[in-house]
């Protein structure tokens, strides 16, 4: 999901941007081995941005400190050969000048809030909008854009992340001080799981979710149409043509967004179903039968026939947002060297629904002083 806009990216000049210099400072292993940070580029105001690698269990993952982003992703197929099968850019200036959130770690609210308005507990609180007259993932300025502290950790067999920002009260007009801290672990095993955790001084309401965009078949090879995708939802929220829900939980039995049996994404995408033709594709919450629970469950499964590669999700959240990459439109070039169209990678969002703050009968994502917010989402890769 991304903002509905053509985006040109420009030099690091037009994007703001001292000269990002990748690879011209020497490489930095975290203490006891284990991360290792590199200089990716400097802002205008002077901030410079890290990206840190980690490699384990045969999954290899490099992250910005710039929107907490994963820059890259890489996993081998059934022939043990590697590829980065997230989309990205190969510089600071795209990330900044974009709009598609590649692998952007979201906040405050994730997904959509009809008019960038909420009601709590009585007060009216509006927001920055940035889609539309809407407000899309925390709005203008949203955590996709702040330079996160990181520090490294090694904790038995596991390397990772763990990533700090503080979002100050009212900023992008939301209530409460926002103290954020989102853990990227590499397990034994090859897994990436992802820790949310947050805390504010004020009610408020939180969203959390990565925006990865995923070609399993590798970042720049072209559409991922023919991946296979199941999901446990047997229901959807529908949405208006500004991509809100209209409050509906419908069946997906019957239509083209019944993933309850592995199907190819392409397989039903142009089929004239009115909910396709708004969103250009699929660009829908999905209901988890399963419902918010203790522990991440199993609910995805997408699986690239081709290379063998495939992604297994669990969350403890009720929702999932996939997004077929509708607005890639070809004028975005990744680290490839190839550009995106349409189609060419894919989104799976753990969340709480689409504008949750305006729709009492969704689950709740309002949070209060003495509460903590937390979350886990697991993925699982093999061939």
């Amino acid at each position: 999901m991304e903002l509905n806009r053509r985006t040109v990216i420009a030099g690091a000049a037009a994007a703001g941007l001292a000269a990002s210099a990748l690879g011209t400072a020497p490489a930095q292993a975290a203490s006891g081995g284990g991360p290792v940070k590199e200089y990716f580029g400097t802002l205008a105001d002077g901030t410079k941005v890290y990206r840190w690698s980690l490699e384990n269990g045969g999954t290899r993952l490099k992250v910005l400190s710039y929107g907490g982003i994963i820059q890259s992703l890489e996993i081998p197929d059934r022939h043990g050969r590697y590829a980065n099968v997230s989309l990205g850019y190969d510089n600071l200036a795209a990330y900044v000048a974009g709009t598609t959130f590649f692998g952007s770690t979201i906040g405050r609210y994730g997904n959509r809030i009809a008019k960038g308005r909420f009601t709590l507990d009585g007060k009216k609180y509006q927001l920055s909008v940035n889609d539309g007259v809407n407000s899309l993932h925390g709005g203008a300025k949203g955590f996709n854009t702040k330079v996160w502290d990181i520090e490294p950790f090694a904790c038995g067999p596991d390397v990772g992340l763990r990533l700090h920002y503080t979002s100050v009260d009212g900023e992008m007009g939301y209530p409460g001080t926002l103290r954020t801290k989102v853990t990227f672990t590499l397990t034994r095993h090859g897994d990436w799981r992802i820790d949310y955790e947050a805390t504010t001084d004020r009610p408020t309401v939180v969203n959390l979710t990565n925006h990865t965009y995923y070609n399993l078949a590798g970042e720049g090879s072209g559409s991922v149409y023919d991946h296979e995708l199941w999901l446990a939802a047997g229901r959807f929220t529908p949405t208006d043509p500004g991509l809100i829900p209209t409050g509906e939980l419908a069946e997906v039995a019957g239509t083209p967004f019944d993933f309850s049996r592995p199907k190819p994404i392409g397989r039903d995408i142009r089929t004239g179903h009115p909910q396709l033709v708004t969103a250009k594709g699929y660009d829908h919450n999905f209901v988890l039968d399963k419902g918010v629970t203790a522990r991440p469950e199993h609910v995805v499964t997408l699986r690239d026939p081709a290379s063998g590669r495939t992604l297994k999700i669990s969350t403890d959240q009720p929702g999932v947002q996939f997004y077929s990459g509708n607005f890639l439109d070809g004028t975005l070039v990744g680290p490839s060297g190839h550009t995106y169209r349409q189609g060419d990678g894919l989104a799976l969002e753990t969340q709480h629904f689409p504008d949750s703050p305006n729709e009492p009968s969704f689950p709740s994502t309002v949070l209060r002083p003495g509460q903590t917010y937390r979350t886990t989402t697991i993925h699982s890769f093999s061939a």
